[in-house]
């Protein structure tokens, strides 16, 4: 029964994924969906996802927690950790247990045990043999993924980057690097829409982002337009 409906569950993801996938789609709103989905069909703690922009700087456009955010920010100011080692190589990067780790990586290590983190998963987005940015799983209790998740993972990685770079709405080159630096450039905007609403809701910063997001939902907006809005005080969630 168990299996039963985690199968379900994943067809479901791959369901509602498949029908984002449509000409107008929120890039930043897929990405949200598609992470929120990792750490619940993959019982992870928290899950993000960073892509590179045109020069190849890696940044946090979705999570599923601030914490979660919070540690891929720092591995991008150090330089290092597992996510950023599997952007540069190009491959998966496992920590079964950060306790372990005392010589790797020791500010990411460092970091991520002070927010809970005991291992994490790293998935290189893989578009024919560039890699555009990683998915990355985070989880409270030491261990690896099974061989199964592994490959779900990997399957949720592989719609990430077919949703950032959609061969019907992205056939040129251009439009593809126009794409990519619209979701980070959108991130940024949404990132000061969760302050202004933390600040004026007096909630926190995961808080803040569902009520963002529930209410381009509810009113059928895009996620990036009421982020706009909110900055520029003309609505409040």
């Amino acid at each position: 029964m168990v299996a039963e409906t985690r199968e379900r569950r994943l067809v479901d993801t791959f369901v509602t994924l498949a029908d984002t996938l449509v000409a107008g789609y929120d890039v930043v709103d897929l990405l949200q969906t598609l992470v929120e989905a990792c750490a619940d069909l993959l019982d992870a703690s928290a899950a993000g996802l960073m892509l590179a922009d045109d020069g190849g700087n890696l940044a946090v456009v979705a999570s599923t927690s601030e914490r979660s955010r919070l540690v891929e920010i720092m591995q991008l100011r150090s330089g290092h950790g597992p996510c950023v080692e599997a952007f540069t190589t190009g491959v998966v990067v496992e920590v079964d247990d950060l306790v372990a780790q005392r010589n790797r990586w020791p500010e990411f290590r460092e970091e991520a045990l002070s927010q809970g983190f005991r291992s994490v998963h790293a998935i290189p987005l893989r578009l024919r043999g560039s890699v555009i940015g990683t998915l990355n799983l985070f989880r409270n209790e030491p261990g690896l993924l099974t061989p199964e998740d592994a490959s779900v993972a990997q399957g949720l990685a592989d719609v990430a980057t077919i949703g950032i770079l959609h061969e019907r709405t992205l056939r040129e080159n251009s439009v593809a690097k126009e794409q990519l630096q619209h979701a980070l450039d959108s991130r940024v905007v949404i990132e000061q829409a969760k302050g202004v609403i933390a600040q004026t809701r007096s909630v926190d910063m995961d808080q803040a982002f569902r009520l963002l997001r529930a209410y381009a939902r509810s009113n059928n907006l895009n996620l990036h337009d009421v982020a706009a809005r909110v900055v520029a005080r003309t609505v409040s969630p």
